[in-house]
């Protein structure tokens, strides 16, 4: 019988995210992405903290494991404020969104913008 062990490689996600970005079009798809990578990667944190399989967290959550599985998905869903919420719970944080100035034009304010077309 052939010797059916699982040895898995280990990962190195910034090499790999080095070599991608050699490609083509990658480094564009990939920026557009940030946000929801951001929230992936802070959504798999959590969940590793809190020692918890998404069958655990979606029967915490009173949902289904795929649902879980989708939302910890990049460029899947666009999840509500309350799922985010109750996904949270389920692992034992909070959720908390910020608005963080961008640099460049847009980020002045509307009344620096009118007075400067005022003149």
């Amino acid at each position: 019988m052939p010797d059916l062990r699982h040895d898995p490689e280990l990962h190195d996600h910034d090499v790999f995210i080095e070599k991608a970005m050699k490609r083509k079009g990658f480094g564009e798809a990939y920026d557009g992405l940030a946000t929801e990578y951001a929230l992936v990667r802070e959504l798999l944190s959590a969940r590793s903290r809190a020692g918890l399989t998404q069958e655990e967290v979606a029967q915490r959550m009173g949902t289904t494991k795929s649902a879980v599985s989708r939302l910890e998905a990049a460029g899947k869903t666009s999840p509500s404020v309350t799922t985010l919420e109750k996904y949270a719970q389920a692992v034992g944080s909070r959720v908390e969104i910020r608005l963080v100035p961008a640099p460049g034009p847009a980020s002045r304010s509307i009344r620096t913008i009118r007075k400067q077309a005022a003149g």
